[in-house]
Formats: C-alpha cells, structure tokens, sequence
C-alpha cells in the first residue's frame, strides 16, 4: 500500500494545520503502526502550546468571514468535499482498514459514510430554518432564527478514525462554524490524509485558513480544548471517563458538550423470533470491528424456550468466523487496536470466569505468523447471569454474553439495569413485543431497533444515546441545532410601544 500522497513514512509529518498551512513543532513524534502486521506506518509532531494557540487563532479569524458566506454557498464547499471524498474512497479506506485494523469493507463503508453525511449536509445547508410566531402586542411580529456558533472543536477516538469526525464538522461548516480536530493519537494518520483532501478543496476555492484546524496530540490538547473559553461547543466521542471530564471542565466555563461515549449493546431474542435474522444480527453486532464499536453488541437477552437453539446455532456460526488480515475480503475479523486492548480483552474473560460465568466459545490470543502483532484475538460467548459486574462494564472486544430470561417484562429489566444508554435491539415477530420495547416503558437507549441488530446507525437519523453514553446526538434529523445558536427577534412596524403582559410604563 502506498499512502505517500498523504505522508511519506520515513519523515515524521506535522501533525498541526490550519487548512493550507502545516505547523511544524519540536515534540517527540507520535508513531502509527498497523495492528494488522505491527509495522510502523508513518509519524506525527505532535502539537506544543505555541502551535495549538497559532492554531486555534487561525480558526477564530476564518470564522468572522466564513460566518458571512451565505449557508447554501457554504453547502456548495461541502459538496465538493464530498466529491473529493468519493475520487479517494478506496486509498482512504484502506489506510483507514490498515491504520485502525477494522475489515476493508468496513473501512470503506466508513468513508462511505463521510460522503453520505456530505450529501446530508448539502441538502441542510438550505434548511436551516427557524420559525415565526404571533405576537401578543398589536403591530409587532416575533421570529426564531439561528446563527453560526463559533469554533467547534472535536474529539474523535480511534475506532471510527473518519466517520464521527465528519459528522461533526459537515454539519458545522454548513452551520457557519469553523472547526478545531483533535484526532485519536492511536489513529493520527488517518487525520492528516483527511486534512489534506479538505486542504486541496479549500485552496481551490480561495477560502482562508482556519476553517478546518487539526492539532494532533495526546491527553493535553483534549485539556486545552476544553478548557478554552473561545470554543463554545465541544464534541467528544470516547469512554465515559473520558466524557466526565470533559463535561466537567467545559461545563465549569458553561460552554456546551456533545458527549459519544460508551455503551453496552443488548439484544432480546424472544420466543416468536426469526431466529435465523436473529442470528445474523447479532453475528454481526458483537463480532465487526473486532467488538470494537460503541454500538457492539454484548449481550444478548434470550427467552428461555428459544435459548438452546440460539445458542447452538451461535456455537456454529462462530466457528465459520475467519479472522486475519483486514484487508483480505474473505476475513471477518481483524485485530484489536494494541495490545492494551488485549490486556484489556483477557482481563475481561478472568473477571468473568471467577464471577461464575461458563464460556461456550473460548477466547484467547491467536498465535503465529499471520498474527504477529500480537493483537489478533479470538471473538468468544460466555452463559452469565445478568448482574454480574464484568457484564455491566464495557469491555471494548468481542467478548459475548448470554442471559437468559422468563417474562418479557423481565428482558426489559436486563436491557435497562446498565448504565450505558446506547443502542438496542428487540428480535420478534410479534408486534405488541415490539410496540412494548419501542414505547416510553422499554428501551431506555437513544437507538431501539426491531428486527436489526445493535450497530450499522445511518445518518439521516440522530445517533447517540442516553446516561453514561451522554445523551449526545449527532449525524441526522435536527442534530444540527446544537452546532448554532438561537435568536429570538421581535419587530415592531407599529407608532406605538405597548410593553409585553399589558404593563403600563406611561410618563
């Protein structure tokens, strides 16, 4: 694979940049290497203080005229990154399958992705309406419009290196905001190809630096972001410590969060199930991206007439999993990121061991030549019980859990007890089932399917979810209102000036 358009291995790249402009720095290089083979990549300088604040007022002067431009104009430079998305969708989702270790189908469906929330966006950029009311007082009119923000700045995690970082900022530039990108350090190169592509769009259109700012780094430019008063919005996807300590800073200075963070996926498979959709549902949910998505799906709640047969037929599916390099289209399965997630993985299994659960897939680390990384593992099921500890704490893996259940008052319960908020799912074909789990009594997620499985969101709706996942929502419907501000406008085209609830103020 050659990426040598984007970087060039052998030299470290700067990892700041102001659209057109890479900001060079003297910090020790952060060093991609590929969990699918271990070989390093590529490098990054990371950012210094000096760079983030050259940054960071780059961005602030690009937004007092990008503000200006009118929102459909703004929609017509959206459109074009999304054309320059689509020129480089196989080289980009091949690094993003190499840099990150998910399958290349996934790694192309996520670019995908960035050019469907693209297309979303070019349509919004001439939607972005408010509404007019009546007025009490005679003579007057009153209306709501909405505004740019202001510098939003992003935080994305590794395991959708592309994705959630597109979700934000088409949305925001078609919004009048500018943005500030602070890329996982585990999947830096990534950010550096996608800045690239918007920097060549950018140029071609004579527009200012700072509208798409990237300032790679660790832990410390997370803190920056959030406690700089100059960014009013900051959007952050990653754990829910991570999510407590943003909301924390960013709230103490009353500025505005978006929080992705974690989940703890379930599916119901009742007894009047599709057992064969079922099956393929939750295959795919607890086994793509190696269990590494926020919307994985780690357990599944299973009526006790239909837990046998499920079960079976999950043991068989599982054996036809081929895992290996991600970029060969006939392996399911790729690494995990590094072998922190490994250690992480093998602690999870210990944990559940000693707490009594019973593992009908063992898992451990694959061995030899085609795993020489070290981060391959293998995806595996264990029976629990339902309380647990280890099963209510995510573990970012494919690590499976069974529970079975009597009353389906009783899977709602099991569904709910968690709490991440995120994604859910209901397998039934009986219709007050599924009007149950859909109403204000069963799911408590931000997303509840019926007859699909936990993950595969797509973005014309608003994704995210409620109590430790943050209550977030980005991507689809009207999540673009958290990306302006709201006016409301009152105009008096009378002679007169009567004071609003009929109050008397005369002289």
């Amino acid at each position: 694979m050659n990426f040598s358009n984007w970087f060039t291995p052998s030299l470290p790249h700067p990892g700041v940049s102001t659209g057109l402009e890479w900001i060079e720095s003297n910090q020790p290089p952060l060093i991609s290497h590929s969990p699918v083979d271990g070989k390093m990549i590529g490098a990054v300088t990371p950012s210094a203080k000096l760079e983030y604040e050259r940054a960071m007022q780059a961005a602030a002067k690009a937004f007092s005229s990008w503000r200006m431009i009118p929102a459909p104009k703004r929609g017509e430079i959206v459109r074009q990154f999304g054309d320059a998305f689509r020129r480089n969708k196989q080289q980009l989702g091949e690094l993003v399958s190499y840099e990150m270790g998910k399958s290349l189908q996934e790694g192309l469906g996520e670019v995908q992705e960035m050019i469907d929330i693209c297309d979303f966006a070019v349509g919004l950029s001439r939607q972005l309406h408010g509404l007019t009311m009546h007025s009490e007082r005679p003579g007057h009119r009153m209306y709501e419009q909405y505004h740019p923000l202001g510098i939003v700045g992003i935080i994305s995690a590794f395991n959708f290196p592309v994705a959630v970082w597109s979700w934000n900022s088409m949305l925001a530039w078609v919004c009048g905001d500018v943005c500030v990108w602070k890329p996982s350090e585990k999947t830096p190169l990534c950010a550096i190809a996608c800045q690239k592509i918007i920097a060549e769009v950018l140029e071609k259109n004579n527009l200012p630096e700072g509208i798409s700012v990237l300032v790679n780094g660790g832990r410390e430019v997370g803190e920056w972001l959030a406690a700089d008063n100059r960014i009013p919005l900051l959007s952050a996807t990653g754990s829910t410590r991570m999510g407590k300590q943003v909301a924390s800073v960013v709230g103490a200075r009353l500025g505005r969060t978006l929080l992705e963070l974690g989940g703890n996926n379930a599916i119901i498979i009742t007894a009047e199930a599709d057992l064969d959709i079922a099956i393929r549902g939750a295959l795919f949910g607890a086994v793509g991206t190696a269990g590494q998505r926020c919307t994985t799906t780690r357990r599944l709640i299973i009526h006790e007439s239909v837990y046998e047969k499920v079960k079976e037929k999950l043991v068989a599916a599982y054996k036809q999993i081929r895992i290996g390099d991600p970029l060969n289209s006939n392996n399911l399965m790729g690494p995990l990121i590094d072998k922190a997630a490994v250690a992480q993985y093998l602690n999870a299994i210990e944990q559940c061991k000693k707490a009594g659960g019973q593992f009908i897939v063992e898992g451990g680390v694959l061995e030899g030549e085609a795993y020489k990384s070290g981060c391959y593992v293998k995806p595996c099921i264990a029976e629990v019980k339902h309380d647990l500890p280890i099963v209510h704490h995510e573990t970012f893996a494919p690590i499976l859990y069974l529970i079975r259940y009597q009353k389906f008052e009783e899977a709602i319960a099991i569904q709910n007890e968690v709490p991440q908020g995120l994604s859910s799912s209901i397998m039934t074909l009986n219709i007050r089932e599924a009007e149950q789990f859909l109403s204000a009594a069963g799911s408590d997620c931000g997303i509840a399917n019926v007859n699909i499985g936990t993950s595969g969101a797509e973005i014309g709706g608003a994704f995210g979810g409620e109590k430790e996942t943050g209550g977030g929502r980005e991507s689809g419907s009207d999540a673009w209102k958290i990306y302006m501000r709201r006016q409301t406008n009152t105009i008096n085209y009378s002679n007169e000036i009567p004071l609003a609830q009929g109050i008397k103020f005369d002289l």
